[in-house]
This record gives C-alpha cells, structure tokens and sequence, in this order.
C-alpha cells in the first residue's frame, strides 16, 4: 500500500502541478508528499520532477511513467470494486461536485439519506458555479446544468427544465417590462450575470421570431455565485436568468416577475459526468443512480 499511495501521490502532483495542491486534495501534509515522490524516485531510480522554489513540472521519465501509474491505480479501484461488488457491501469515499443552486436545495439534503443507505460510502461534496475540472481536480461525479463541452467524460442525462428571465416589480417599474430579447439591449437594461473564468453566461441565448439568438447582455452586477444573483434581483438590481425550479417560491409571491416572455431561454439540461474508469465503480454507480431517481422526482 505504501508504493499505492506514493503512485497516487505522483498522479496528483503531476496533475495540479503542485506539492501543495496536491498535498491538501489527498489530505497529508506538505512533507508527507514530498517524501512520498522521494521514496517513488528512489525506487525507480530516476527524477520524475524538475523543482524550482515556484514550480514543479515532470521530467521526460515522468510524462512517460504518468500514463502507466494512471492504469495501475485503474486496476487497483477495479479489483476494489469487483470485490465490494460480491459482497454488496460497497464502501469508501467519493469526490462530489455540483452548481450551488441545485447542490443546496436538492443534492446536500439528499447526501444524508444517501449516507443512511450506504453507511461505508462517504461523500466530500463540493458546490461551485465556476467550471471545474473533473479529471484535474479528481471529482468522481460532477453534476452539471446546461450542455458540457466535449471532455471524454461519460455523461448521463438527467432532467430538462424550464428556464426564465425575470426581475423585481421594484425593478420593472423603474426601468420598465421588456417583452423581447432586442429590448434588453435597446432599452439598456440592467442583466446580473454568473461570471467567472471560461463562463458563457454574458451570452444570453433566447428563443426569437427568427429562432434562438444570442444577446450579449451587460449589467453593473456580476459574481461567480448564482443565489447572490438572486437576492440581487429580488433587491431590484436587474434582471436574472434562472433555472424555473431554483426561483419558483418568488415567481409564485410576485417577488420575481418574468420578462422577455415573447424570447423565453430554452430549456436547459442536468446530467452528471464522470470518467470512463468510474463506471464499473460501484460506490458511484449508486450514488450516481441514487441521485439520478431523487433529482428526477424533484424536479418533475
């Protein structure tokens, strides 16, 4: 186990390109990964980094042993499930992400009652609007809303939902009730965007006369977390564009109103990725179908 874990340990640091990022994702410290690739090196006779006091980067025997050490992990998790699988008794830990919108109000709760199920299977759940990368940063299952780019990743899909543009009574009265997409930008009106690195959102794509279109919104508002959008429209700071299901309480009120109903956004879907090597894992084929049946029935 102690060549499995320094394997392990030179797969992360090659990945993140970072002792300490990769020290603190497999939770040891700092010293314990170094000594992990010291005594990896040692046994393999060779240098698989290069360190400077601000990098680390694979040597030419690193990048050719990286592929290599990926399969003999690959190999390890699947004699581990083959066995869990015989005894139907699956356990250990998996990596979790999913948008803060949907990962508050409908996975978190229902990660307990998974947990209630499967008592040995713990979660690490992480909730983030941004993009993540699941195979850089380790995930097992990623749960994503909208259509993810090509990454090789295994995709099921989910559920669609409705989305809508709306914004406060508050807001419409100051700055009045646009009815098309071309109003948004004619009528200059204040759009709060999800924004943070590689994000598409201050693209709007609306469904026209003339069939879906982009608008390229702005606004004075933007953050990298949704719900803060939120209260910001229900402050009377813009208009927002949302999943119908994270918002339904305030369009029921009257706190939300929709907007731009002649140019709705389509539909949007949820599906969870993971790599191709999870698939035979039993730990996350349970959570991923666990999810898949409660996610289905919320959102119906």
């Amino acid at each position: 186990m102690a060549n499995i874990n320094n394997i392990r340990m030179f797969t992360r640091v090659y990945e993140l390109e970072n002792m300490s990022a990769a020290a603190r994702d497999l939770r040891v410290s700092a010293a314990v990964a170094s000594s992990r690739i010291g005594e990896l090196e040692k046994q393999l006779g060779i240098r698989l980094f290069t360190r400077t006091t601000r990098s680390i980067q694979p040597t030419e025997q690193g990048r050719i042993f990286y592929p290599k050490a990926l399969k003999v992990l690959e190999a390890l998790e699947e004699a581990e499930a083959a066995v869990h699988e015989i005894t139907l008794n699956p356990r250990g830990s998996i990596f979790v992400s999913a948008p803060l919108g949907i990962g508050r109000r409908l996975i978190a709760p229902n990660v307990a009652v998974f947990r209630e199920k499967y008592p040995e299977i713990h979660t690490r759940l992480r909730l983030s609007d941004r993009a993540l990368d699941v195979a850089g940063e380790g995930l097992d299952v990623a749960f994503v809303v909208g259509n993810p780019p090509d990454s090789g990743l295994m995709m099921k899909p989910i559920a669609t939902f409705e989305r809508v543009l709306c914004a406060a009574p508050e807001y419409i009265k100051r700055k009045g009730r646009p009815v098309h997409g071309a109003d948004l930008i004619s009528q200059d009106h204040d759009c709060l965007l999800l924004r943070f690195p590689g994000s598409t959102e201050f693209r709007w794509s609306l469904n026209t006369t003339d069939g879906y279109q982009n608008f390229d919104v702005t606004g004075p508002y933007a953050c990298d977390d949704g719900d803060v959008l939120t209260e910001w429209a229900l402050d009377g700071r813009g208009i927002i564009n949302k999943p119908t299901f994270e918002i339904q309480q305030h369009l029921e009120s009257g706190a939300l109103i929709p907007v731009c109903q002649k140019s709705p956004p389509p539909n949007t879907q949820l599906a969870v990725l993971y790599p191709h090597r999870k698939n035979q894992d039993p730990k996350s084929r349970f959570f991923i179908d666990f999810m898949s049946d409660k996610l289905k029935s919320a959102l119906a």
